[in-house]
């Protein structure tokens, strides 16, 4: 004969007592025995339970009393009932259906090894939301119930489940069976004393179910922080993920505690850091402390351990089969880095039983009804058809370039890009290093935007040409896609914003990018529309996009330093527009500028000793690729000259449209500051074009390019409205259609026939013959002479070609005019002087690459100390025969430069910090005392009609 003792535990509850305790008693299995516990409530919960049960059946405790310590002091004032005892557990926010104790009786019958059983809990608000049909646990202590967040409850789970676990909330277990486990642990006094009882009623040879029959509908209310938690002062989160830490390792046999050990302090630690990451610090510091209150208290472990000595092997086989697989921690693992990087934050919860979704809620088959192959929903989306428009004609335009590029023999190189050779290893080495061997030896620290080269070949395998050559060759399709993502919000209008990125992507100053090897200017491309829609965020006060605009600005500027003075303008006249209008716009700009500044100050220090240099870009410096006679027109149809760049009228299209947009009235306001940019870049475009003979305008007319279209592209919604009109508004609306895409339309025609070979090629030898590299001993270095116009360049090569980078670096002014003398005497033939002063700088080879000019080829010969080695249509190469000395390292103190690299690191690192998407953790609102929508798959009249009125 059964009997049953229902114990209910309240602490500050009373919002959902009222419910729970009318479910209790209309229980169609009437109850034996039922007894109140009010843990130190301040609401009228104690009053509740009085009225429902009576004075004599209520029992007052402390606040801090924790669950199972409630329940404890009731069994042991309470004696034994004749029969089989059971014993009912029930939480203040647990309302049981009618038939729940019945359903599990009946379940209890047909087991006879059933010692705990547990219901169905579902979600107090939407009943339809499963919460738990049993729980496990995995082998990092993280608790699992098997769910999707927000499954609802349409019976695919219904039936008598073996589980490892089942919550207090609702738990039937035998009186028996708890005095012989000595019942929950009260050192746990919240959180996975369920499991642990569980664990162990499973080890003594007892099974714990599940009944689907039996329904229960459970608030969370302390894991779902609705009210305070006096059992202990920390955090529930931190309370939760130490109990479960602690419940494995004193379950766990000793080998299995092992592994459990090494694995939880990497898992907590790679948790942690993506915490940080999430800009989470008190989750980060919640996470190791958790784990350093376990491990940092082996005394507590080890009574632990020894309580749960008895039959831990024995059941250990049962025990693993019912733990969580181990490929659902590395799920766990990638819905946090996805939830991450959707900007929703890691997915986990204190004493959450799985991740709630917060979203809308959907109807029932929707999904089905819009789903589509995921195929046609990539091949569907107008980003996505433009990406590959735009990489079929920059396959077109660059044929000539591609062979050699695939081929192993042949270097991309040309115009302002030295000839890619090396590795990520070689561009970090000469990050790193204090002194530069390379030509003449440099103790100038080196560019930073080696780094940012070297970073990105890394993500390319540790291929630096692959890294290269999808910047400058793929700088078309990554522009247009970058101008078509980055519009979202600026231009709701799709088809505008296709033309835009079209447009902005196939501009002369693109195509002339690539034609000249200009490998800045082209990174410079791709992030100017980012820097557009992330300074829209900065204006509105947005910090996060404050620190994303400075990284990218300081990507930018490594490469072109005048984009950080473009910018600094155009902020400044932000901060005078916006400052007193919009709250915290002055602190998001000094964050977005006074990064670059920060993370590139030493070099910065250089830049503004020397301010022409601010003009240039990285790479080499030709004049031959500046077009000298670059006129006012050229630059009001942003053309920057230089090869590779199409015919002036290309852009005429472009300017028309923008015109036409100062005609309409509306949005004026955003007219007005794309036609301000336009006209700033034109006029830093004039400038920089007449007072530097090497600089280049591409940057500044790519920002005049800029807000050109966003003037444009911003009044295109308006076409739709003069279309659907008759006359000549229709008329003008296709005309100014026609216009407008006849820029892109002409850019990628003309491209594609002329194509985009220029100075850029991709079949350049390697710079150092085979002959000289193998014969020449560590350090000694191979000349190579350029004769051109009269004049002789050169380039001394210590073994391999120069890497990206070289270029920039300083050597000793006195070494420097020594070596050049050297090198004008040896050319024209004036004394073995100074092919000895050669010899002494590290030189053993001479080449000269291609038809060697015949003056130039009786100059050498002419030397003594020079032999012959070969001479081709492809080039000549002599060797010095006498002795070679290869000049020492100076003895220099590098701390300066490794001390300012770590903090640099250190630097970068907490700006990736703040940068990288936040978390969204705040808890759902909702009144967990309000009636439900929907109480189950009974209907909405039936659950009405079971419900009790409060």
């Amino acid at each position: 004969m059964h009997s049953v003792t229902a114990i209910v535990v309240a602490h500050d509850g009373a919002r959902w007592l009222k419910e729970t305790l009318a479910a209790v008693l209309r229980q169609t299995r009437p109850l034996d025995r039922v007894v109140g516990v009010d843990n130190g409530s301040r609401d009228d919960s104690g009053k509740l339970l009085t009225e429902a049960f009576g004075s004599g059946n209520v029992l007052t405790l402390p606040r801090s009393t924790g669950f199972g310590e409630a329940v404890h002091e009731v069994l042991r004032r309470l004696p034994p009932a004749p029969g089989q005892e059971w014993v009912w557990l029930l939480h203040d926010d647990c309302a049981p259906d009618t038939h729940a104790l019945q359903a599990l009786l009946w379940a209890a019958e047909q087991d006879p090894k059933a010692a705990v059983l547990g219901p169905k809990l579902r979600d107090w608000l939407d009943r339809r939301v499963l919460l738990e049909m049993g729980v496990t646990v995995s082998r990092s202590g993280r608790r699992d119930t098997g769910l999707e967040p927000r499954e609802y409850d349409q019976g695919q789970h219904d039936g008598i489940a073996d589980v490892l676990s089942v919550s207090t909330a609702g738990m039937l277990i035998r009186r028996d069976v708890w005095d012989e486990l000595s019942g929950l642990d009260t050192a746990l006094p919240l959180f996975r004393d369920d499991l642990d009882l569980c664990w162990r009623a499973r080890t003594a040879g007892h099974r714990v179910l599940n009944v689907s029959d039996a329904v229960a509908w459970h608030a969370e209310a302390s894991a779902r922080r609705r009210r305070r938690i006096a059992t202990s002062e920390e955090h529930p989160r931190r309370l939760d993920r130490r109990n479960g830490l602690f419940v494995l390792m004193a379950n766990l046999p000793f080998g299995a505690l092992v592994r459990s050990v090494l694995r939880n302090v990497f898992a907590s630690v790679l948790r942690a850091l993506l915490f940080l990451l999430a800009k989470q610090p008190a989750n980060a510091l919640d996470e190791l402390a958790a784990l350093g209150s376990v491990i940092g208290h082996p005394l507590r472990l080890r009574r632990a351990r020894k309580a749960r000595k008895k039959g831990r092997k024995q059941g250990w086989p049962a025990i693993r089969r019912k733990l969580s697989p181990p490929g659902a921690a590395l799920r766990r693992l990638a819905d946090m880095v996805q939830g991450f990087l959707a900007g929703a934050g890691p997915v986990d919860s204190a004493g959450r039983h799985h991740a709630a979704a917060d979203r809308a809620q959907e109807d029932d088959g929707d999904e089905l009804l819009t789903d589509s192959g995921g195929v046609q929903r990539v091949f569907s989306s107008p980003g996505v058809v433009l990406c590959l428009i735009l990489a079929v004609i920059t396959l077109a335009a660059e044929r000539t370039l591609l062979p050699g590029l695939l081929s192993s023999d042949g270097h991309l190189g040309g115009g302002a890009l030295v000839p890619v050779t090396g590795s990520a290893s070689d561009l970090w080495r000469l990050y790193i290093e204090d002194h530069h061997a390379a030509g003449l030896g440099s103790q100038t620290w080196a560019p930073p935007y080696v780094a940012v080269l070297a970073g990105l070949s890394a993500v390319a395998l540790g291929k630096t040409w692959l890294a290269v050559a999808v910047l400058l060759l793929g700088c078309v399709p990554l522009a247009g896609i970058s101008a078509y993502a980055a519009t979202k919000r600026m231009i709701s209008y799709t088809p505008a914003r296709v033309w835009l990125a079209a447009t902005y992507a196939l501009l002369p100053v693109t195509t002339g990018v690539v034609a000249g090897g200009r490998l800045g200017t082209a990174i410079v491309i791709v992030l100017l529309p980012v820097y557009a829609a992330l300074a829209t965020r900065v204006i509105a006060g947005s910090r996060r996009a404050a620190w994303g605009f400075g990284l990218l600005l300081t990507v930018g500027t490594a490469f072109v330093p005048l984009v950080y003075v473009l910018v600094a303008i155009l902020g400044g006249l932000a901060a005078v527009s916006f400052g007193g209008i919009r709250k915290g716009v002055r602190r998001s700009l000094v964050i977005g500028l006074g990064t670059p500044v920060v993370l590139l100050f030493p070099w910065l220090v250089q830049i503004a000793r020397e301010p022409g240099r601010i003009l240039l870009e990285s790479g080499l410096h030709d004049g031959r690729l500046i077009d000298p006679r670059l006129g006012a027109g050229s630059l009001l149809m942003l053309s920057p000259g230089g090869p590779g760049v199409p015919p002036v009228w290309a852009t005429a299209g472009l300017i028309a449209v923008a015109l036409a947009a100062l005609l309409l009235r509306r949005h004026q306001m955003v007219v007005a500051i794309g036609w301000g940019v336009m006209l700033f870049g034109l006029l830093v475009a004039i400038v920089v074009s007449r007072v530097n003979d090497a600089a280049w305008p591409g940057v500044p007319l790519a920002f005049a390019a800029t807000g050109l279209l966003v003037a444009a592209a911003h009044q295109a919604h308006r076409i739709a409205e003069f279309r659907a009109a008759r006359g000549l508004r229709r008329l003008g609306a296709m005309l100014i259609v026609v216009v407008a895409f006849a820029t892109p339309l002409a850019a990628a025609g003309l491209w594609v026939t002329r194509g985009a070979d220029g100075p850029l090629r991709s079949d350049l030898s390697d710079p150092v013959p085979v002959l000289a590299e193998l014969q020449s001993a560590p350090g000694e270095g191979t000349l190579l002479l350029r004769p051109r116009d009269g004049r002789v360049g050169y380039t001394l090569m210590r073994g391999r070609g120069p890497l990206i980078g070289e270029s920039d670096l300083e050597s000793p002014r006195e070494a420097t005019d020594r070596f050049t003398t050297a090198v004008g005497g040896l050319a024209s033939g004036r004394g073995s002087t100074y092919v000895q002063t050669l010899a002494s700088s590290g030189v053993r080879f001479v080449t000269v690459p291609g038809r060697v000019d015949p003056a130039l080829q009786q100059a050498l010969d002419s030397q003594p100390a020079l032999v012959r080695v070969s001479l081709s249509e492809t080039g000549g190469l002599w060797r010095v025969a006498g002795q070679v000395t290869v000049p020492p390292p100076p003895a220099t103190a590098g701390a300066l430069h490794r001390g300012w690299l770590w903090a640099q690191g250190a630097l970068l690192v907490l700006v990736l910090i703040l940068a990288s998407p936040g978390a969204r953790t705040k808890e759902p609102e909702g009144d967990y005392a309000d009636a439900p929508v929907e109480e189950g798959p009974r209907g909405r009249r039936r659950a009405k009609e079971e419900r009790v009125p409060a």
